[in-house]
């Protein structure tokens, strides 16, 4: 079965009534579009109208991995190389975030290449004569989805890696709780929790810090000694440390009002620090 037939028998399977009479109002809406040319209020409101359509329909497909498989054998029969991880297609499988993120990119590159081929005069015909006749707009539409599922995915799949990458350097977890990383811009090298401790506000928070406090936090998360760092920026080792306290300080400041999470053991850690500090004084 070939990718057209496919689509077609899938698309069917979602909507209900006569294929022609779909294909007979497919048409007017098309030349009642075209007399507006394809703009306006009238264009916006066939867009909802379609995506609303199409939009469980092609959630069904990534959930399935149909639609992945379909943008494979499509890309073979141009020649392109396109491979998706069996462990991404589990994810999509389980995950309805993962889906939604990928099934908005896929739409709206496909609303924009529809519209785009309106304009022009091309794309979607009622006279299309293909291996089951004629087909509706909404089986082009989806047509248009299994070509823009190699980008979105790739898309997608690049910014999981961006983001595991970020994880290891940014968060607390049983791996990461060593000398580089967090746990040792918090003074831990031995404390670890198999959960995400910090939130996306610490870069946020990171941001708010002077220059060379960021220099130095950037620095000591990606695994660089103190002395490594002075060298780097050409600061005292003393400086070093400075600034890691103050931005410790501004951290456990930012967690006591709730914009980001550190464990307590972390905490009580802070505290002994400080207690120390009293008693030496």
């Amino acid at each position: 079965m070939n990718t057209e037939t496919e689509i077609t028998e899938i698309v069917a399977a979602e909507l209900s009534g006569d294929r022609a009479a779909r294909i007979g109002r497919d048409a007017a809406r098309i030349e009642e579009l075209a007399y507006y040319g394809f703009e306006g209020r009238v264009y916006e409101v066939f867009e909802i109208e379609l995506y609303q359509e199409v939009q469980p329909i092609v959630l069904g497909m990534i959930r399935k991995g149909s639609l992945a498989r379909l943008a494979q054998q499509h890309c073979a029969h141009q020649g392109r190389k396109f491979f998706v991880h069996p462990d991404d297609m589990r994810l999509l499988k389980s995950s309805s975030d993962a889906r939604d993120t990928i099934m908005v990119d896929v739409l709206t590159a496909a609303m924009r290449k529809l519209h785009r081929d309106l304009k022009k005069g091309c794309g979607w015909r009622a006279d299309h004569n293909g291996p089951r006749g004629a087909s509706c707009l909404t089986s082009y539409f989806i047509t248009l989805c299994v070509w823009m599922f190699r980008r979105a995915y790739v898309k997608w799949a690049q910014d999981r890696v961006k983001w595991a990458r970020l994880h290891a350097v940014y968060d607390f977890t049983e791996g990461a709780a060593n000398e580089a990383g967090i746990g040792g811009l918090l003074g831990s090298t031995s404390y670890e929790v198999d959960a995400e401790v910090f939130g996306t506000n610490f870069e946020e928070i990171l941001d708010e810090q002077a220059p060379e406090t960021q220099a130095v936090v950037r620095l000591t998360i990606t695994g660089f000694v103190d002395t490594e760092i002075a060298d780097q920026l050409n600061l005292t080792h003393g400086a070093v440390r400075t600034r890691k306290t103050r931005f410790r300080t501004a951290l456990y400041e930012a967690a006591s009002e709730g914009r980001i999470w550190i464990p307590k053991e972390l905490h009580a850690r802070a505290g002994s620090r400080q207690q120390a500090k009293g008693v030496a004084a």
